[in-house]
């Protein structure tokens, strides 16, 4: 295995762990921002307001999106083993 494989694959590596987590980064960024700009518009400042509906919803979104993030990981990983075993 030369350096250039190794440098593909860990390319390939970080690729993989972007398209998992992106779509999740994405929910709770988009669920921060909403609560931030609620807490803004009616000066509510209570800690637990930020924290639990985020923490609810990035469940939500890993139960919803387990499907596609282990079809990805495993074709990632499948890709792997065809690699070593060639």
């Amino acid at each position: 295995m030369g350096t250039l494989e190794v440098i593909d694959i860990g390319r390939e590596t970080l690729g993989t762990a972007l398209r998992i987590a992106t779509p999740v980064m994405m929910i709770a960024l988009v669920t921060g921002l909403s609560i931030a700009l609620f807490q803004a518009l009616t000066q509510i400042q209570e800690m637990t307001l930020t924290f639990v509906p985020k923490i609810l919803v990035i469940f939500l979104a890993i139960m919803v999106l387990l499907p596609f993030m282990l079809t990805t990981l495993v074709g990632y990983t499948e890709g792997l083993f065809d690699r070593i075993a060639a």
